[in-house]
C-alpha cells in the first residue's frame, strides 16, 4: 500500500461522505486500511493524512463533564436494551453518532464497575432512566471487559470481602481477610463471620462499586442491611 493510494482512498471516502473525511478508524472499517499501513511509515498522525490529502482534520472532540458523560452512557443504554460495551461504542461511532470513545469513560471514571455505580446513581433521579437503573443492578462484566487477573504474587492484588455479624454486612477492602476478620471480631459484640470474598487488583474501585451499589441500604460506615438476594449477588463474583 503506497502513500498515494492511501491518499486517494481518503479523497474518495470523504466525496462518498459528503465531502467530509472520516475518523481513522471508521476510514479502516470502509477500506480495509489500517493504523499500521500508514502510521510511523507516512505520518505520525492521521490529521496529517488528512491535510496532505487537502482535508481538514476534524476538530478535537470537545472535553465532557461528568454529567454529559453519564447522560450519554445512560441514552445509549436504553438505546441498545443493556449497558453499551465498548465495542457498541465503537460501532455507533462509525455508525455517525457523536459520542466519546470508551477509553473517555475508563479515564474519567477509573474502570467500569466504578462507572456503572455513578451511572446507577445519577439514573435513580431521572424517570426516564428507570430500566437503566435495573441494568446497573444486574450489572457483572463481560469476560472481554474483566481486567486479567494478576499474577499471585502480584503486590497489588487485595480483596473486597463481606462478612456478617447478626443482620448486618460489611463490606470492606483488605489486603488479608483472614487478619482483618480477626481483628474486627475482637470489636464486636457478636461473632463475625466471612460470607465471601472478591479477589482484585483494585481494591478501592471495587469496593465502591459495592459501597454504591447498596447505597440506599447502608445503615453506618461499611455496614449495610442487605437481603439474601443482595449478598447473592455479591457472591456471584470470584474476581473483579
Amino acid at each position: 500500500m503506497t502513500k498515494k493510494e492511501i491518499i486517494d482512498e481518503i479523497r474518495r471516502t470523504a466525496q462518498a461522505n459528503g465531502g467530509v473525511p472520516l475518523g481513522w478508524r471508521k476510514f479502516a472499517t470502509e477500506t480495509g486500511i489500517r493504523d499500521p499501513d500508514w502510521k510511523g511509515r507516512f505520518w505520525a498522525r492521521w490529521s496529517d493524512a488528512l491535510r496532505e490529502a487537502g482535508h481538514a482534520p476534524k476538530e478535537m472532540t470537545k472535553a465532557y463533564s461528568e454529567s454529559e458523560l453519564l447522560e450519554k452512557y445512560a441514552g445509549l443504554s436504553l438505546e441498545h436494551g443493556r449497558l453499551p460495551t465498548n465495542a457498541d461504542i465503537r460501532l455507533s461511532i462509525n455508525n455517525g453518532l457523536v459520542f466519546p470513545d470508551g477509553n473517555t469513560f475508563t479515564r474519567h471514571f477509573g474502570g467500569k464497575p466504578a462507572l456503572i455505580a455513578r451511572l446507577r446513581e445519577y439514573c435513580q433521579s431521572r424517570t426516564k432512566f428507570t430500566s437503566v437503573v435495573a441494568m446497573c443492578d444486574g450489572y457483572l462484566p463481560r469476560p472481554d471487559e474483566e481486567p486479567r487477573e494478576p499474577e499471585r504474587d502480584s503486590k497489588q492484588i487485595g480483596f473486597v470481602d463481606l462478612m456478617r455479624s447478626a443482620k448486618f454486612y460489611k463490606i470492606g477492602k483488605v489486603n488479608a481477610t483472614g487478619r482483618r476478620q480477626r481483628q474486627l471480631a475482637i470489636q464486636m459484640p457478636e461473632s463475625l463471620m466471612l460470607i465471601h470474598e472478591i479477589k482484585t487488583d483494585d481494591p478501592f474501585g471495587i469496593e465502591t462499586y459495592w459501597h454504591n451499589r447498596f447505597a440506599e441500604k447502608r445503615r453506618n460506615g461499611e455496614w449495610f442491611e442487605l437481603s439474601a438476594t443482595d449478598a447473592a449477588a455479591f457472591k456471584r463474583r470470584k474476581f473483579m
